[in-house]
């Protein structure tokens, strides 16, 4: 089996007619990828993100790739006002909206020991709390049109331990939880919710914030493809989840990964 970087996949139209709003999703990671795979199956896609130069820049690019227009809107999650506001703006610009995509977060590598209840405090508010934030608003919506998918962006480090993760490991694990949780309540009107569990995908962001040599160790100990994980290939697992090809599935955490037990 090759270990190679497979071919960049053609849209088969696996989300024609469905609106779509990923969070955090300005920029090169998970999120963007997501949003690209999904507007590339033929979904209506809206981008969210808290810096809003970059949200236009990358929205913009969006478009100019699909031939469409791209809807935006600034949302902070740690905000309740403000994605109360995004859920509103995402119905109104949409006109319906049939798939959510957390993906904002934060990552941190600290000890234990050296971790500020301010620093502990801010991840959950971004990693947890704000996709708490954002299925609490989006959901009254979808119960209302009788469907909906909720995808949340999870970490292979909610189940295998790593030092120096305990917080991200425990925001992320958190969110597995609520998972489980919300699409026990959701499924009566229709609306599954489902998480992505990655492990290690480099993007450019990742890079500025752990070293080559730290990342190439980490590929080399865990990644049996040896190589990291190409973001779109973690989007792809996010179409399939918002896509009828997942219909029996809620509550669930699909795994993309190649990792060695």
């Amino acid at each position: 089996m090759s270990r190679e970087v497979p071919d960049y996949p053609e849209g088969k139209n696996l989300l024609a007619g469905k609106t779509v709003l990923v969070t955090a999703s300005a920029g090169t990671g998970i999120g963007f990828a997501s949003a690209k795979r999904c507007a590339e199956e033929g979904a209506t896609v809206m981008l969210s993100d808290v810096h809003e130069g970059r949200l236009y820049q990358f929205a913009d690019q969006l478009a100019e790739h699909i031939g469409r227009e791209v809807p935006r809107a600034v949302c902070d999650v740690s905000s309740d006002e403000q994605v109360e506001q995004l859920v509103q703006r995402a119905v109104s610009d949409l006109g319906k909206l049939d798939v959510l995509v957390n993906n904002a977060g934060l990552g941190m590598t600290k000890p234990l020991v050296e971790t500020s209840t301010e620093e502990w405090q801010h991840l959950m508010d971004i990693n947890l709390t704000g996709a708490f934030r954002t299925m609490r608003a989006a959901l009254p919506y979808m119960q209302r049109q009788g469907g909906g998918t909720i995808i949340s962006i999870s970490s292979i480090c909610a189940w295998r331990a790593e030092a120096g993760q305990s917080a991200y490991a425990a925001s992320k694990a958190g969110l597995l939880a609520l998972t489980r949780c919300a699409a026990m309540e959701a499924a009566e009107y229709g609306v599954r919710i489902n998480a992505v569990v990655p492990s290690l995908a480099i993007h450019p962001y990742l890079e500025k914030v752990a070293s080559p040599e730290f990342l190439q160790q980490m590929i080399q100990q865990n990644e049996v493809f040896g190589r990291a994980a190409e973001t779109w290939e973690i989007g792809n697992a996010v179409v399939f989840l918002a896509s009828d090809y997942s219909s029996y599935m809620t509550g669930e955490a699909l795994s993309v990964s190649c990792r060695r037990a």
